[in-house]
């Protein structure tokens, strides 16, 4: 009987020690932090935030026309067309309010380059000039800056000023166009010629208003220039000739910069300030 006791003892013994042991290896398992679920939580979250907050977007590469030159520009299909104009604007010295961008018309700021139509290898024509070529079309001097602050504080008519009359005082150039005073007319359709700059050298104004340009050509050279780079027109009557205008087509951001044209009929000094200003300088 005494070893049936021990045996039952041993044999309950043992039983106490493997129920502990898997109590006690229950207790561990319930204690134990559950790193799997943590995981599995966090890497669907990081990975939709690298998709949904993608930092680098797919690019193409799109070709610039401009100046008879072309540049090869990445930029992606989602940007609009107002940042695509200012990366042109580090990338070539064109300001973004002289730039005109032309694919199957005129690009407009607001639109996406996809929404356009634009794919990897498109054209885009870039229309506009730098601020270093409008001012030298103005080519104005510092001596001519002084003159022209002296006669604004004299408030002289324009064609009393020096700087104006040693221009008039040569007279009305043999091929000037009729001028008729107090009369307003459209634009013709042919150029406006037969004008001269402060030189002394012939001026030929065409409105390219499809464009939404001015070309403004001499002898040596034209330049096209974009509307909006146009500050300001002013104008006033020859004395003594009044069918014919002075009129000043202010390129930059001071008066200095204003590029002086002689003898423009006075007929279309109107339509001349509305095609490039447009009707709301009157309000």
């Amino acid at each position: 009987m005494m070893e049936m006791n021990c045996a039952s003892s041993e044999n309950d013994s043992k039983v106490l020690n493997l129920t502990e042991k898997n109590e006690t290896k229950k207790s561990d398992d319930d204690n134990e932090p559950s790193e799997c679920k943590i995981q599995k939580t966090d890497i669907p979250e990081n990975k939709d935030s690298l998709e949904n907050g993608q930092e680098v977007e797919e690019t193409i590469e799109i070709k610039i026309i401009f100046s008879k030159k072309k540049y090869d520009v990445q930029i992606s299909p989602n940007a609009t067309v107002a940042t695509l104009k200012k990366h042109l604007q580090g990338l070539l010295s064109v300001p973004e309010s002289m730039q005109k961008l032309m694919f199957k018309g005129l690009l407009q700021d607001d639109q996406t380059l996809s929404s356009a139509g634009v794919v990897k290898g498109t054209k885009i024509m870039l229309v506009g000039s730098t601020l270093i070529d409008v001012l030298a079309v103005s080519s104005v001097t510092k001596q001519d800056v002084a003159e022209m602050e002296k006669a604004s504080t004299l408030k002289e008519p324009l064609c009393q000023q020096k700087i104006h009359k040693k221009v008039l005082d040569k007279g009305t150039p043999e091929d000037v166009m009729p001028g008729i005073k107090n009369v307003k007319e459209a634009l013709p359709p042919a150029p406006l010629s037969g004008m001269l700059n402060k030189n002394g050298g012939k001026v030929r104004l065409t409105f390219k208003l499809e464009a939404d340009q001015l070309w403004l050509s001499t002898k040596e050279r034209t330049e096209k220039l974009p509307m909006s780079s146009i500050k300001n027109v002013i104008s006033e009557s020859i004395e003594g000739h009044e069918e014919y205008h002075i009129l000043g087509l202010q390129l930059g951001p001071t008066e200095a910069s204003r590029y002086w044209i002689y003898w423009v009929p006075a007929q279309y000094v109107d339509a001349i300030k509305d095609a490039v200003l447009g009707k709301w300088q009157y309000f």
